[in-house]
């Protein structure tokens, strides 16, 4: 498992709440770290940054509309 620099990692046993904030690259053997508590711990999730239907790309319909009457 590659862990980067800048990544938060929390821990998920409920009753640990601990987290750490990862300040140099480097690579563990195995599935994933382990808190000091003994449970595994897991990247916090972070939302994609896409904006509202930015991923379609569509050309505006009137003139895609313009161009097929044409043909």
């Amino acid at each position: 498992m590659m862990m980067k620099k800048g990544e938060h990692w929390h821990c998920t046993n409920p009753a640990c709440h601990c987290e750490i904030l990862v300040r140099s690259d480097s690579e563990l053997e195995g599935s994933s770290p382990l808190c000091g508590c003994g449970s595994p711990m897991k990247k916090k999730y972070i939302p994609p940054a896409l904006a509202y239907l930015q991923f379609l790309r569509l050309e505006d319909p009137a003139a895609v509309r313009e161009t097929s009457r044409k043909g």
